[in-house]
This record gives C-alpha cells, sequence and structure tokens, in this order.
C-alpha cells in the first residue's frame, strides 16, 4: 500500500500553511493527486517539499530549486549530486561574504554606540561634546 497525506497532514508536519503548498503546486513542484476538491499528497510529493523547504532555507530561488527537482534521474544520480555540490559550494561562498559583511556593519554600529555614549556623557555633564562624536552622530 502506498502511503498519502493530506494537505492539513502535511501543513503540520512542515510548519507551513495550505496556501504554501498551493503555490508550490501551482508553480509546478509538486502534483498531488486530486480526488474531487481533496489534495493527494504521495511520499514523492513529500519528499520534495522537504527539499524544497530546506532550498528555501538555504536561500535558494525557486527556479533554483525547480532546476534540481527537475534534474532528478535515477539513472544519472551523479550528475544531480555534482549540481547541487556546485550549487551549494556557491551558496557557502555567498554566505561567508555576507558573514564578512555583516561583521563590519556590526563593528562599526558598535564603534557608533561608544561614540553616542560619549555624546551622551558629554551632554549630561554640560560639557561641549568633543568633534569625533559629533561627526558620529552625524553619520549615523
Amino acid at each position: 500500500m502506498n502511503r498519502t497525506f493530506t494537505i492539513r497532514q502535511l501543513t503540520k508536519e512542515f510548519s507551513v500553511t495550505a496556501r504554501t503548498l498551493r503555490f508550490y503546486e501551482d508553480e509546478g513542484l509538486i502534483g498531488p493527486e486530486r480526488r474531487g476538491q481533496t489534495r493527494i499528497y504521495s511520499v514523492k510529493d513529500r519528499a520534495r517539499i522537504m527539499l524544497i523547504l530546506r532550498g528555501r532555507r538555504l536561500g535558494f530561488s525557486l527556479a533554483e530549486i525547480r532546476e534540481y527537482l527537475d534534474m532528478y534521474n535515477p539513472a544519472e544520480n551523479g550528475r544531480q549530486l555534482e549540481h547541487a555540490r556546485k550549487k551549494f559550494e556557491e551558496r557557502i561562498t555567498l554566505f561567508e561574504k555576507q558573514k564578512v559583511d555583516i561583521d563590519v556593519a556590526i563593528s562599526e554600529l558598535k564603534r557608533s554606540i561608544v561614540e553616542v555614549d560619549q555624546h551622551l556623557a558629554d551632554a549630561a555633564a554640560g560639557t561641549a561634546p568633543s568633534e569625533p562624536a559629533v561627526e558620529a552622530v552625524a553619520a549615523a
């Protein structure tokens, strides 16, 4: 007997809305069977949903996810895996660059906080703010 799933079961399992699953269906990423108005999802649909959601969490576009899903062919599994590996390496490179950019931004913000705190302390003490503090406030 083939295992099947309802939309409700899958929305609960994956913490997504029914609208999300219908959207993936409209985009041709999954193809549940229909019995009247009821959608019946197969094990294959469930696996594809898992891959779609994982791809989205990793920042892949729906077009990239579709490309990966469409490549699936058990006879050419090696080709699919090589393509996936290449895409994963590209994503790692992008994330590493973003991480460097984020670290730089955090450092600049922390430095700005110190300068603003100094400006606030100078203002509370009634002393004239130092030039760097004024420039930091203006730059922020």
